[in-house]
């Protein structure tokens, strides 16, 4: 998929040549208290705020929810970590496409390079715009909510539309322009997103206090056998932890990356998952079994029944998380765009730098349309149901990457080594989680799954191993997005 860098139109070479050994590139912008809110700011979105019951559903049982959500915080925590001696070992942004590029990809010149563009291809095209669009798209429903009161359901509808593109608009602007601004804005979001965690979490102690603690006193009762089921809870609880690796993605912007990528990890999710569980036991205080899974916001409820008059609070917090997470979200993704685009996996535009801002502005425009046709056309909660089942089948891809860089690349300074039964433990909870879900709902949104897999394959086969692309309409394309970003090839030099 990637275009060359010729001659336009009229037979005059553009700038690319002459500045692609510039210092036009990723400049490293966030230290440690940004790389924190980095996570904080894509593992609290509305999941815990709107629909934190689905572990309760599938588990069965208040206790067993609650040591599925520690379970679910451990595991994120072994991940997070596994994935910390990757980023500093290969060193490049994108995650998991930088890692199996780095492990997999010179075994074979089909299959070597196809993990890594399967994984750009399920997230930048499909996963993450989807999910992007789904939590601006709560953020609207509840940051509009005051004005839209008195609407009829299709003009409320409307205006929920609207809302979701003015604030794709808004976090696109911040992501294209600078990459300060974003720090700043989040950094604000995620010392929010953990107050408003911790007001939900003091409503909690004061009923717990006031002695409201029958529900809670239910204990295992009711609690599934079922692997399947533990399975399938689990995912909800992962579900919601997602974002652990969100830091790794952004390897090439963290600044002393060898120190600030374990250490925010180890700070940014242990921390998290104390929130979690604690706001779950104030749910659970509060709301009975049957009340978390029928309410359409969890949060909302609890809040108009211990807050009072402060329940304004809650839509409040759910507006903020929301759009904290969506924008990093977004900044994760354009980033693992930029890499696919650089290893020759996307259009080779989407891996350029825009000369004023230091910017991979043509990945997040992109980002920014994809997203809006998924919020326009709607509908798009199914794409997120098997979301989980996608994510755990590429982490535990990503442990074995980890194991064959340790065999291949043994020599490559490590500052940062996972203890060898970490990745091997997470490998076989990914292994259980992907095979004991399908057993137990074998529906057909695996299938789905499979198949955009196998639509991912063809484009591959087609587009980047035959190289049967356009060449001529990309030569116009990159023209006109140089010319609209003022953008160049990055430098990939370390200075």
């Amino acid at each position: 998929m990637s275009s060359e860098k010729m001659e336009n139109g009229d037979g005059v070479k553009n700038n690319t040549a002459s500045l692609c050994g510039s210092n036009v590139k990723l400049r490293r912008e966030l230290g440690l208290f940004s790389a924190i809110n980095l996570i904080l700011g894509v593992m609290i979105g509305s999941g815990i705020f709107v629909s934190p019951a689905t572990a309760l559903k599938h588990s069965g049982s208040v206790a067993l929810c609650l040591i599925v959500w520690i379970v679910s915080g451990i595991i994120s925590l072994l991940g997070a970590l596994s994935f910390a001696e990757l980023g500093t070992v290969v060193g490049k942004s994108g995650a998991e496409y930088a890692y199996f590029q780095a492990a997999f990809g010179k075994m074979h010149k089909f299959w070597g390079p196809l993990p890594s563009f399967i994984c750009a291809w399920i997230y930048v095209v499909i996963l993450r715009p989807a999910e992007v669009a789904i939590i601006v798209l709560t953020f609207a429903k509840y940051a509009i909510q005051p004005f839209t009161i008195h609407l009829q359901e299709d003009y409320k509808s409307m205006a929920i539309i609207l809302g979701s593109l003015s604030a794709l608009f808004l976090m696109t602007y911040i992501n294209i322009t600078s990459v300060k601004l974003f720090v700043k804005v989040q950094n604000l979001f995620g010392v929010c997103k953990v107050l408003a965690c911790l007001i939900v979490i003091g409503g909690g102690l004061y009923e717990i206090q006031a002695g409201n603690t029958e529900n809670l006193n239910k204990g295992f009762e009711n609690s599934t056998t079922s692997l399947g089921g533990i399975a399938q809870a689990l995912f909800s609880g992962l579900w919601a932890y997602d974002g652990w690796n969100s830091v790794t993605v952004v390897t090439e912007e963290i600044i002393n990356p060898g120190t600030n990528v374990p250490l925010s990890i180890a700070v940014a999710v242990p921390l998290i998952t104390g929130l979690y569980v604690f706001m779950n036991v104030a749910y659970m205080t509060v709301l009975t079994s049957a009340e978390m899974v029928s309410v359409p916001a969890v949060a909302v409820t609890f809040g108009e029944r211990v807050l009072g008059p402060a329940s304004f609070l809650i839509p409040l917090m759910v507006a903020i998380a929301t759009f904290g997470c969506a924008m990093s979200v977004q900044f994760g993704v354009t980033r693992v765009c930029y890499s696919a685009a650089r290893g020759g996996h996307m259009v080779e535009v989407f891996s350029y730098v825009n000369m004023k801002h230091m910017t991979p502005a043509p990945a997040v425009a992109f980002q920014a349309i994809l997203t809006s046709i998924f919020i326009v056309v709607g509908r798009i909660d199914t794409l997120i149901d098997f979301a989980s089942w996608l994510l755990w089948f590429f982490y535990g891809l990503a442990m074995v990457a980890l194991l064959v860089l340790r065999k291949t690349q043994k020599d490559t300074p490590r500052p940062y080594r996972v203890p060898t039964v970490v990745p091997y433990c997470v490998l076989l909870i990914s292994m259980f989680l992907t095979v004991f879900s399908v057993i137990d709902d074998p529906s057909m949104k695996y299938v789905t799954a499979i198949l955009l897999i196998l639509i991912g394959v063809g484009v591959y086969t087609i587009f980047v191993y035959h190289r049967k692309t356009p060449t001529t309409l990309l030569r116009k394309f990159t023209f006109l997005t140089q010319m609209l970003f003022q953008c160049v090839p990055p430098n990939t030099r370390d200075d």
